[in-house]
């Protein structure tokens, strides 16, 4: 290991994993209150009680620090779902989509946003936080082919992940609507299920 190297380890070490996850909390509680903008290295020390210097010391910038936060933070809606069917599973991941929502949906807006407007996050959003909810989606449709459920050309097979995630994002946007309902559940029976040719009864 490089002297440069080794200080660098050494000042990481300096911040213990629950001191840590306690800095990623606050980003995190930032970014759901205001999005991206509201986060500052200033702000996330006056709410852990920890020195500015310290923080940029261990994250340079404060994208950096957003990303590492939402990366070891990172609690997915969708992986690890396997009902058996594809109705069954998109059924399930609309239901855990629902019933986290509020706090992950906050902060699913509010990465939205980032990823609209801030270039230099683009890529590790992407790859911390929409890509492994994207796979999850994806996976759920692959082992739909190839069970037989829904044939492999349905163009309706490349919308589905999109619309998942587009509907979290905007849900709150049309509470008209949908009132105590959770758009989700409902966007999958009315939207989803018909495109993939799979009907009410698809189990």
């Amino acid at each position: 290991m490089s002297t440069q190297a080794a200080t660098a380890a050494a000042r990481r070490s300096k911040i213990s994993p629950e001191r840590e996850q306690e800095l990623y909390g606050a980003v995190l509680d930032l970014l759901r209150e205001g999005g991206y903008d509201a986060v500052t290295m200033e702000g996330v020390a006056a709410r852990t009680k920890c020195g500015k210097a310290t923080l940029y010391r261990q994250w340079k910038t404060k994208s950096q620090l957003v990303t590492a936060a939402l990366d070891k933070s990172r609690c997915s809606l969708f992986t690890g779902i396997d009902t058996g069917s594809l109705a069954g599973d998109l059924r399930a991941a609309a239901v855990a989509a629902a019933g986290r929502r509020g706090r992950d949906t906050e902060l699913m807006e509010a990465v939205g946003q980032a990823y609209l407007h801030h270039p230099d996050l683009r890529l590790a959003l992407r790859e911390t936080v929409i890509n492994p909810e994207v796979a999850a989606l994806d996976a759920m449709l692959r082992r739909g082919v190839e069970r037989g459920e829904i044939a492999a050309d349905n163009p309706a097979i490349a919308f589905v992940a999109p619309g998942f995630l587009g509907v979290l994002r905007i849900e709150r946007l049309f509470e008209d609507r949908f009132g105590e309902e959770d758009a989700l559940p409902a966007y999958v029976e009315a939207v989803v299920l018909p495109a993939l040719g799979l009907g009410a009864t698809g189990a």
